[in-house]
This record gives structure tokens, sequence and C-alpha cells, in this order.
């Protein structure tokens, strides 16, 4: 390993280059461990949602988003639903006013198929 490079002549100095490789593996690894996993938790419902179903899900929603991760809540259309896709978009915007106070919309309602859906994070502390 190269010391000092300028100086004439160059300082080296001798080491064991295996145990140089497993110093630096152990470094890595240790950086590993203190990355925190990101997960996105998916939370299904349907346009025509009771009260209590959708209060229960809201519950589950908070508890995911307090504990850090994303909350991804998804409208799913069957038959002939998807002909009133407003009505899912209601739910939704549901979902993200009774969320509002520990999430933030990181992206809107969007329908691709039969399946709208929106992605909640929780909101940043600045």
């Amino acid at each position: 390993m190269l010391v000092a490079p300028n100086v004439n002549p160059p300082v080296c100095k001798i080491m064991n280059y295996g145990k140089y490789k497993f110093e630096q593996a152990k470094k890595e690894k240790e950086a590993k461990k203190k990355q925190k996993v990101l997960e996105v938790k998916e939370i299904r419902v349907t346009p025509n949602i009771e009260k209590h179903d959708f209060e229960f899900k809201c519950r589950n929603a908070k508890k995911f988003i307090e504990d850090g991760n994303k909350v991804k809540i998804t409208v799913r259309f069957r038959g002939r639903e998807v002909n009133n896709a407003k009505s899912g978009e209601d739910v939704l915007n549901n979902f993200i006013q009774e969320l509002e106070d520990v999430a933030q919309v990181e992206k809107a309602p969007k329908l691709e198929g039969r399946n709208m859906f929106t992605i909640l994070a929780k909101k940043s502390d600045k």
C-alpha cells in the first residue's frame, strides 16, 4: 500500500493483502447491517367498502406508516364496477384525507387496468 506517493523515493507499507481484503469485507458487512430496508405494504379494497371496514383498513395503514413502511392502497374493480371509476377514486381520496396527519401522497391515484392505486409515505419531518 502506497503511504506517501509524492516523496522521493515513494514510501510504501508492506502488508498482508488477504487480511486487508477481509477487513474491507467486514466493514462493508457492518455498514449493510445498519441500513433500513423499506417495505411497501399493500391494502386492497373495493369501491363499495363499508364504513367499519374502511376504518379498520385505515388503522392498519396508519400502523404500517408509523413503522416506517410505505403503503400502497389498491381499489380492485370487479365486473362492471370499472365503468364507475369515480367511486374508487373517492375511496382513495378518503384514505388520503384520513391519513393526512401521518402520511403524504407519494403517487397520486392512478387507474391501471382494473385496479386504481395510490402510494402513501411517512411525512418528512422538516
